[in-house]
């Protein structure tokens, strides 16, 4: 099959989740058909990652997209209905080029990701359409809604009400609709959720496998520092957990590990906090740490940070929130905590009790080998472009 597949970032590097997805799925997807690539993005691109892509790719188009007509579209999205993202990342000269490219190289199906692309494919009824929601990302706002500054409510309650009619548009627009997990499905804003497919996460099982490296971090959470989910989970670990931790084990060490960390992130630098920033390798961060904690509050999806430390066989801590979209069970294969005291009490645990966490750890490792390579968890799309008879 010839399939056209539009992107609303280049898919590299792999600092976002939804690049991180895009860019696994496109290796999977180019095995069993022509992979015929548009991807938009706002910043330069260095020729390594483009040459990453490619390879996967029997054509490769990148759309430029305007910062100047994205300031001035989410001025004019206030007088309209659709949502601020969608606003954001669509423009007209963008759309003529996604349809020249079409025009050009006659798919057969097209698949997009994110809402924020379906604006550039909505009108076209020539050929099957799928869109990756990923996530529901109304449930992210209303979540946000409760964190978030007073000045920002206004704005995040205008967007939760656009992207809940959105939503289901889109959903009727599209022959196919995916998403990451049960949790997110269940949180579509439409009736007919249940007709959205299934698609996990997954984690390149030959790139994060276990180490030997001596552990130097007591604890590590890494992950894109400037997504508000990131960023909220790393001021609780380190202002809230990583003191009661302190208490019984001065010396202990906090990572914060990824890209464009937040203000509010760089701040919590210094004493027993290191704030990396940007790294060439996640898996170095990986090999370091004792423990590793995702205290996710809000957000949605399947974490790839949990998946990505669970290969390495690092024993981990999350929410109850993070893990309904892993499935792991609870006190065999991961530890689930909600507040500061249980936090601390698991990593406490994990750092003293050396066979605690070498069970924690080999049991969340066998779960990710069995169930989330990516090979197995893009099978529902690959199902979805090609039925079995």
């Amino acid at each position: 099959m010839r399939l056209f597949v539009l992107l609303s970032r280049f898919p590299y590097p792999l600092e976002k989740g939804d690049k991180l997805r895009a860019f696994h799925q496109l290796r999977i997807l180019s095995k069993h058909h022509e992979v015929f690539l548009c991807a938009l993005h706002e910043n330069d691109l260095e020729q390594h990652w483009i040459e990453e892509v490619e390879q996967y790719c029997s054509e490769l188009q990148t759309i430029r997209i305007s910062r100047f007509n994205q300031i001035v579209n989410l001025g004019f999205s206030l007088l309209g209905n659709e949502p601020f993202q969608v606003a954001y990342f669509y423009q007209k000269a963008a759309q003529k080029e996604v349809l020249a490219c079409i025009e050009k190289w006659k798919p057969d199906a097209i698949y997009c990701q994110l809402l924020r692309t379906a604006k550039y494919v909505e009108s076209l009824n020539d050929f099957p359409k799928i869109i990756d929601f990923q996530d529901a990302f109304s449930k992210g706002i209303e979540r946000r809604l409760e964190t978030d500054s007073w000045y920002w409510k206004p704005i995040l309650n205008s967007e939760l009400k656009r992207l809940n009619h959105y939503e289901e548009k889109v959903f009727k627009t599209f022959d196919h609709c995916t998403i990451i997990s049960e949790q997110d499905r269940n949180q579509l804003p439409f009736t007919q959720r249940n007709e959205v497919t299934i698609v996990r996460n997954g984690v390149e099982l030959d790139d994060f496998s276990p180490s030997s490296e001596s552990k130097s971090v007591d604890v590590l959470f890494a992950g894109n520092m400037g997504y508000p989910p990131n960023v909220e989970g790393a001021v609780f670990l380190a202002n809230e957990v990583m003191p009661l931790v302190i208490k019984q084990i001065p010396e202990a060490k906090l990572m914060l590990a990824g890209a464009r960390p937040d203000q509010k992130v760089k701040e919590l630098a210094g004493g027993y906090t290191e704030v990396t920033g940007w790294v060439d390798d996640m898996r170095d961060c990986y090999a370091k740490a004792k423990v590793f904690v995702a205290p996710m509050m809000i957000g949605t999806g399947l974490q790839n940070k949990l998946l990505e430390a669970m290969a390495m066989r690092i024993p981990c801590v999350t929410s109850t929130l993070a893990n309904n979209a892993l499935h792991a069970k609870e006190n065999e294969e991961i530890l689930i905590a909600e507040t500061a005291e249980e936090y601390a009490n698991h990593i406490l645990e994990l750092l003293d009790n050396s066979s605690k966490s070498e069970q924690i750890a080999t049991a969340g490792h066998n779960l990710v080998t069995e169930h989330f390579s990516w090979e197995g968890t893009t099978k529902p799309l690959l199902n979805i472009l090609a039925p079995a008879p």
